[in-house]
Formats: structure tokens, C-alpha cells, sequence
């Protein structure tokens, strides 16, 4: 299995799981202060992180050119997302909203292929709906439609855009630092969106509800968004997009066997429909001849058939290593998905 899935499977179980544990720790807090602290705790845990990792601070090694995309990936996904469903929960039947936030998927594939000319073929599309077709049967109820007015709908879907968007403006940046990239979107979309609720008068949380809050964000926003930037590295938007939208099955899985919550039909439905979505993606085979550019950015790699340069310093055989290279101009073909190296028209 290509370990960029794995990682797109466990953070969408990190960040499924994060949901019942953050409505059990943040009982009685505001719906946009909770939003805050989640994204909080993964913007300090991860700054803290890096700081043991690389033994103290260290240049994030963006280029000039990638930090618009980032900051526009902040901006989309971390501050105006979060406040677009915040808005639109309190103006939304539950399983209404529940139904909605399946458009995230969607709307990252569509924007993948319409706009950066992502390649998908019929068993990838098969796969998408089918995973999309678990998720609408999981949060399906008789309260469906409920909802007070339209603005509320529409403020959920215009989140779900904005992190359709986030998911592929990052994708732009994941051949970075991945754990840069998930700190910084989570301290500065913490900091707003608390300082937000706070202006708004959220009232703030005991010290000892804010600590497992701030950990469930670590976990569920952080080393969830650091395993999604490496999927999204290795398998390109729509992919890890679809991936990762297993993450309300993966929650109700723990919402099963931790919290005691009953199994309905519902649920098995779904798990087939999920598998079956799933297991068409596992078994895609893409390969046709394609051209690589000449192309120079910095990433964690080993000296395979794209990677055949030399080094301007001293360096230990050790691999993996990371370092910025330059990638010569190659033509070949093999399988391959639309990782960081193969961006390419079809």
C-alpha cells in the first residue's frame, strides 16, 4: 500500500475521532470558542514539536513564492471555513449540517480537477461517490430538511467551499515542512477565531476543560493536518480528499465501541459503501509516459529514479535526507499518482 494512503487514513481517523471527544470536553462553550481552542492546541503542540524536532527554531525553508498560497490556505480553511459553519449551525438542523459537510469532498475534487487539471479516471470518480454515498447514508435522519432558513444551508456549503479551497492551496505547499504548514494555519486560525469568540463574549473554560480540549486539537487538528499535507505530498487533492472524507465513519466507529453507542443499519450501510469507495482507490493503476520539467524544491526523499542529483556539501549516505535539489528535465513511464513530482497535463 502507498504509505501516502495510510497517511490520509489516519488522519481522517485522528480528526473523525477528534469530533465526539470535542462535544463531550466542550460541553456548555461557545460552537466558534471550541473552534478556536481546537485549532489553538494544534497551532502550540505542533510549535512545540518543531522546536524539539529541529533543537530550537529554524527557517520554515518556504520559498518567496509559496507563501501565498499558504497564507491563502489560512485564510480560506483556518479563519473564513470555521466562521462560515459556525454561523450556519445555528441556523441548521444537525442532520442537515452533517449531510452538508459532505461537500467538502466534492467540492476539493471538483476544484482539483476543474481548476488544476488534476487526472481522474472512472474508477477514482466510482470510488469518490461511492465514499460520499457512505457518508450522506451515515448522517442520514427523519430530521433531515429542518432547517430554520436557507442562509443556514448555504453557510455550510460556502464552509465546505472554503475548505475545498484550503485543501488545494495547500496542496501546493505540501513538498514543505508539514509540520510548519499544520502550526502555523492552526495558530493563526486559532488565535483569530478565539480572539473572535471572546470579542463576542464567549465565556472562557476552566483549566481543566481546556486541557483536554487543547489536546484533542493537537491530535485531531494538528497530527491530523501534518498526516493530511503528507497525503496530500504523495497523492494530490482529490485522493487524499476522498480519503480523508472516511473520517464521520471512522468517529462513528468510536463513538461504537468507546462512548457505547448503539449500531444501526445505517451504519453497516455505510461501512460497505465506504469500503467499496476505498478499495477502488487501492487498486487504481495510473501509468502512461509522461514528461517531467526541470523543477527545484526541498523535501524528504531517497536517491530513486526522480531523485539523481549530486550534493554541494557534505553528506552522510544516510536516507532519507531533506534538502532543496533540482529536479532535471525526464521523460519515462510507470504507475504513478499525482504526487508532488507528477503534476503534469493529461
Amino acid at each position: 500500500m502507498n504509505l501516502s494512503i495510510v497517511y490520509a487514513l489516519c488522519a481522517a481517523a485522528l480528526f473523525g475521532a477528534s469530533t465526539p471527544l470535542a462535544k463531550h470536553f466542550g460541553m456548555g462553550l461557545s460552537p466558534l470558542l471550541l473552534a478556536g481552542l481546537l485549532y489553538l492546541g494544534s497551532g502550540l503542540g505542533l510549535g512545540v514539536v518543531r522546536l524539539i524536532r529541529d533543537r530550537g527554531w529554524r527557517p520554515s525553508g518556504l520559498k518567496p513564492l509559496e507563501w501565498p498560497w499558504l497564507l491563502g490556505a489560512i485564510l480560506f480553511g483556518g479563519i473564513l471555513g470555521p466562521v462560515a459553519l459556525m454561523y450556519g449551525l445555528i441556523r441548521t438542523a444537525g442532520a442537515t449540517a452533517s449531510l452538508l459537510l459532505n461537500l467538502e469532498s466534492v467540492l476539493t475534487a471538483l476544484i482539483a480537477w476543474l481548476v488544476f487539471r488534476e487526472n481522474a479516471d472512472r474508477r477514482i470518480v466510482l470510488g469518490m461517490i461511492a465514499i460520499v454515498l457512505g457518508g450522506l447514508v451515515l448522517s442520514w435522519s427523519d430530521g433531515v430538511g429542518a432547517g430554520h432558513d436557507w442562509s443556514g444551508p448555504l453557510a455550510v456549503a460556502l464552509a465546505c467551499l472554503c475548505w475545498g479551497i484550503d485543501n488545494n492551496l495547500t496542496r501546493k505547499v505540501s513538498a514543505s515542512d508539514a509540520v510548519f504548514i499544520a502550526g502555523i494555519k492552526g495558530l493563526i486560525a486559532g488565535l483569530v477565531n478565539t480572539a473572535l469568540a471572546v470579542y463576542l463574549g464567549a465565556q472562557w473554560p476552566a483549566a481543566t476543560q481546556l486541557a483536554p480540549i487543547l489536546l484533542v486539537g493537537l491530535l485531531g487538528y494538528g497530527i491530523s493536518l501534518v498526516l493530511f499535507v503528507l497525503a496530500l505530498r504523495g497523492l494530490g487533492s482529490a485522493r487524499t480528499g476522498a480519503y480523508f472524507s472516511t473520517a464521520p465513519f471512522l468517529g462513528a466507529v468510536l463513538a461504537v465501541l468507546a462512548l457505547g453507542e448503539s449500531v444501526s443499519n445505517a451504519f453497516w450501510i455505510a461501512s460497505a459503501l465506504m469500503a467499496a469507495g476505498v478499495w477502488l482507490h487501492l487498486t487504481e493503476r495510473h501509468a502512461h509516459e509522461h514528461q517531467h520539467e526541470a523543477t527545484e524544491h526541498g523535501h524528504r526523499h531517497v536517491h530513486d529514479e526522480h531523485h539523481q542529483h549530486e550534493h554541494a556539501f557534505e553528506w552522510d549516505p544516510k536516507e532519507p535526507h531533506s534538502h532543496v535539489h533540482v529536479h532535471s528535465p525526464l521523460r519515462h513511464s510507470h504507475a504513478h499518482f499525482p504526487d508532488v513530482h507528477h503534476r503534469h497535463r493529461h
